[in-house]
Order: C-alpha cells, then structure tokens, then sequence
C-alpha cells in the first residue's frame, strides 16, 4: 500500500509564493509519474503539473512559467514551487502517484487560497 502526504497549503496573497510537498512512503518506487493536481470549487479536477521517475515533467498552459515540479528520490518526495500566485490559482491540490508496478494512489489533498 503507498501512502501520499501533502503539506504545504495554506493563504497566500496574490503575487505571492507557496511551496508544497508531497512524501510518498509504502514501498520502493521504480517507473513512476508523480503529479500535481487541483480542483477548484464547482469545477473538474485538473493536471498542474507533472513528473516522471527519470524526471521529465510537464505543465499545465495556465501555470508554465510560474509553477515548478521537482523531486528528492532520496526522501521520496515531490515538490511544487508556486510564484506568481493568481486568485484562480485556489484550489484543493492533491498530488498523485502511477505506474506499471505501482498502481494509482492519490493524497488527501491540501487547500491553496490565494486572496488579498
């Protein structure tokens, strides 16, 4: 069983910077993907940004440029550094783990307000 933890949420003014975490734990990770997603208020969950385990990643149009994915395969975890935040950037951000040897686990989710 793999289990995700998100940290890192919280309210941020616009122009403002968060960075949020992700510790995967369970087993060993071989051909995996991690990602960033999130869920805004009345709309579909959406892909931000994500990253593969020989660390190729991809962006979301709306966030290219201001958002950043990175890992630490030593500590297991995922990184989303957020500049520039917008007040569309709110949103419930989960992160998410897959693969052929994994299976499909999501984390529970961390709350980004960004409001002034």
């Amino acid at each position: 069983q793999v289990q995700l933890v998100e940290s890192g949420g919280g309210l941020v003014q616009p122009g403002g910077s968060l960075r949020l975490s992700c510790a995967a734990s369970g087993r060993t990770f071989t051909m995996y993907t991690m990602g960033w997603y999130r869920q805004a208020p009345g709309k579909q969950r959406e892909s931000v940004a994500t990253i593969t385990s020989s660390s190729s990643t991809s962006y979301a149009g709306s966030v290219r440029g201001r958002f950043a994915i990175s890992q630490d395969n030593a500590k297991n975890t995922v990184y989303l550094q957020m500049n520039s935040l917008k007040p569309e950037d709110t949103a419930v951000y989960y992160c998410r783990i897959w693969g052929p040897y994994i299976g499909d686990y999501w984390g529970q989710g961390t709350q980004v307000t960004v409001s002034s």
